[in-house]
């Protein structure tokens, strides 16, 4: 490929990651305080909706990949996925029941989830050198979250955060004005369904050794590295959806807290720069995100993949761990900005060795299987889990306790990261193997 060809090639993928995080990240973080606090609906409600997504996700991939591999062009797919997924996002939005929202959310991730899995592939199967280029066209996704998030959180603070009221009052004030980021998603994916056919031509493969690519994933999948990395990647998502369930309400409190004391002048910079609603502060976890995966094309020659899992499930525990034991605004800022190490170093750096030894004409399904265990089983474990099970036992007089909560994924990734040392192969394994 020339460089012209290369220099034209990257805008478009660029701008495929913003417009698909930003679809994802204008709700993903405002949804648990939206149902629990707006709508009302239980802790173990919400928690089966945000596992009706998942289940979805986990049916999607099979399909999704067989389809990008072996019947029609992935930019096409990823065309039809996404205007249908603007439709059932909007429809989230003003839906207003436990059941109905529960079932959409059940179709909306059976469409939504395979596309993160679909984009990364069409990434990799055009980018020149997937190592040097790949992080400088992912870490447009993450500017795209911020963007989404920080808008949000900037039409909270403007138009949903009332003054001069009891904190109770700016609490549900923002809990319904939450809404309106399912708007914002949908106008985003109507945007990324169209761009999508602007996208180069990843036609299905021609080379097929076997006619469903999922039996040739399986067997695939099922040697070192893989075999470990997608069964720690189940654990690794209970503690994800800890974060992405509870911070943003977590976070709320904080700010509201720290922004109503006239004398913080750094909590009332914080919010006027990031808004509120506890989506906008988050994003600080996507800034840094940036520099890390700016960073990825040095790292990933520098340090082994197995280092740079291992680097992520440390700042996974180190996160849980300031949340639990150290809830004031500063550490739980720098707590936030771990996010960058645990998605670029684990989430980010699994993807590339999925990329990396799979065979060719299997890629697309199998980061479908892998994103099947992140946002498919891994979400629906992790949202019974943390809501239904540690979240009910973490309530203390209709209150959560945020120390005893978060110190449970805390002990996960302690977990997990033994599980790392002890079974992911060396460098020199794999090449002995090799």
């Amino acid at each position: 490929m020339t460089e012209q060809k290369t220099m034209f090639l990257l805008p478009r993928l660029s701008v495929m990651m913003f417009l698909q995080f930003a679809i994802w990240g204008a709700w993903l973080p405002i949804l648990y305080p939206f149902l629990l606090g707006y709508r009302e609906f239980s802790l173990t409600e919400t928690g089966l909706c945000l596992s009706a997504g998942a289940i979805g996700a986990i049916f999607g991939p099979f399909i999704a990949g067989q389809l990008a591999d072996r019947v029609i062009s992935t930019e096409k797919l990823l065309c039809i996925s996404h205007l249908l997924g603007a439709v059932l996002v909007y429809m989230l939005g003003t839906t207003e029941t436990f059941v109905p929202f529960a079932i959409l959310s059940g179709v909306y991730g059976f469409v939504y989830a395979p596309t993160i899995a679909l984009t990364n592939s069409l990434a990799f199967h055009h980018l020149p050198n997937r190592d040097r280029d790949f992080g400088k066209v992912r870490l447009w996704g993450t500017v795209g979250w911020i963007a989404a998030g920080i808008a949000v959180g900037q039409y909270l603070r403007i138009w949903s955060t009332p003054v001069d009221v009891p904190i109770e009052e700016i609490t549900a004030a923002q809990d319904a004005g939450r809404a309106i980021a399912f708007t914002v998603s949908a106008v985003l994916g109507v945007i990324m369904g169209f761009f999508c056919l602007t996208l180069p031509h990843t036609p299905p493969t021609q080379n097929q050794k076997d006619r469903f690519a999922w039996l040739e994933t399986l067997r695939e999948i099922s040697v070192q590295p893989l075999v470990t990395l997608f069964l720690i990647a189940v654990p690794v998502s209970v503690i994800h959806q800890f974060y992405f369930v509870f911070t943003s309400d977590f976070v709320t409190g904080i700010q509201n807290s720290a922004g109503s004391n006239a004398a913080n002048s750094f909590a009332s910079g914080i919010n006027t720069i990031l808004g509120v609603g506890g989506g906008g502060l988050m994003t600080i976890g996507q800034m840094s995100e940036i520099v890390v995966l700016a960073c990825m094309p040095i790292l990933a020659v520098k340090f082994s993949k197995k280092t740079l899992l291992c680097t992520g499930l440390v700042a996974y525990g180190l996160r849980m761990a300031i949340f639990s034991y150290f809830p004031t605004l500063v550490p739980v800022i720098f707590g936030v900005a771990l996010h960058g190490l645990c998605f670029g170093c684990f989430i980010f750096v699994a993807f590339m060795v999925v990329d990396e030894y799979c065979s060719k004409d299997v890629r697309a399904t199998a980061q479908n299987f892998f994103n099947l265990v992140i946002v498919g089983v891994g979400i629906i474990v992790g949202s019974l889990f943390a809501t239904a099970v540690v979240g009910e036992w973490a309530m203390v007089d209709g209150k959560m306790d945020y120390s005893v909560l978060f110190s449970v994924p805390m002990w996960i990734a302690l977990a997990c990261l033994v599980l790392m040392l002890l079974f992911y192969p060396s460098v020199k394994s794999l090449q002995a193997k090799g």
